[in-house]
């Protein structure tokens, strides 16, 4: 459409000027590329949320997964190796400045992870089975073992029901007071860890592949962004964007159009970030190593 522009002008320039003077082919398109360079519009990057630290508290071993229950959050601690069924794991109970409450609520665990809390009951997975805890008396209440669990990992509370990650067979389960069953399989749920409810999704992070993915009911799987390997904890803002840790010491950015930014990395310092979770404007993040937690406040 351009060219077809020009050409009535080209035209009156042929009549009155001597033929030398008629643009040739070469510098048509030149012409050409200069009107649309000049109608580019530069489009700007979107601005990147800004983390500001608010406490550090130490003094966990290995801590992993959280949950919170009005203003206590609840800290799984390993306390060995994330495989290991030794009995040495425990829950701890802490403010939300940081103040350990009570540092060993629950104990005598395996390699608790994911927490959640549905009914007055916290939900915890155990390796390879997972336990209920009845909040108010502060009591494990039964365990069920989960067959053919290769790593149980994350719990999310979605639409009514409480949900289980299995790193270790590219599972999740529905799980309840009662029991469990397979809810979803699939390969691309490899090294599947965190998980996240939001709205009528159920957002997955998987460390094989290091992808975002959405399920609206274990009939579909969709990517929303990869290149985060390792992937664990998930926060959804309020523009619609991600943050999402990487265990060995990575937070990411993830914008609405899928494109995934780092925004602090502590790789080199051994500082691990585990399951990230948004707390109102906290992002509160487990560090398995050196057995910390950070509160993060969330910012332009």
């Amino acid at each position: 459409m351009r060219h077809l522009a020009l050409f009535p002008v080209l035209a009156l320039a042929a009549c009155s000027q001597p033929q030398s003077a008629v643009p040739d082919e070469a510098e048509t398109e030149v012409m050409t590329e200069e009107i649309e360079a000049d109608s580019v519009v530069p489009v700007e990057a979107p601005a990147l949320p800004a983390l500001s630290q608010v406490w550090v508290t130490a003094g966990f071993e290995a801590p992993e997964g959280v949950a919170v229950d009005g203003d206590v959050l609840y800290i799984s601690n390993v306390a060995g190796e994330g495989d290991a069924k030794d009995g040495e794991g425990w829950i701890s109970r802490v403010s939300m400045d940081g103040t350990v409450l009570e540092e060993k609520w629950i104990e005598g665990l395996n390699a608790p992870k994911g927490l959640g809390i549905s009914d007055g009951k916290l939900f915890v997975s155990d390796y390879d089975a997972y336990h209920v805890i009845d909040i108010a008396r502060g009591e494990i209440e039964n365990t069920y073992p989960v067959e053919g669990a290769g790593f149980l990992n994350d719990i999310a509370v979605w639409q009514n029901g409480v949900y289980l990650s299995d790193s270790g067979s590219a599972r999740i389960f529905q799980i309840d007071v009662n029991g469990y069953k397979e809810w979803l399989a699939d390969e691309r749920l490899g090294g599947v860890n965190g998980l996240w409810p939001d709205g009528d999704r159920l957002l997955i992070a998987t460390m094989s592949s290091g992808s975002l993915l959405e399920t609206r009911g274990a009939r579909d799987l969709t990517e929303i962004a990869t290149g985060m390997d390792n992937a664990d904890g998930i926060a959804v803002l309020d523009d619609g964007s991600y943050l999402v840790s990487s265990w060995p010491g990575q937070i990411w950015h993830v914008s609405n159009t899928g494109d995934a930014t780092e925004l602090h990395n502590t790789v080199d310092d051994t500082i691990y970030q585990n399951d990230l979770t948004r707390v109102g404007d906290l992002i509160i993040v487990p560090n398995w190593q050196p057995g910390t937690v950070t509160a993060w406040r969330l910012g332009d």
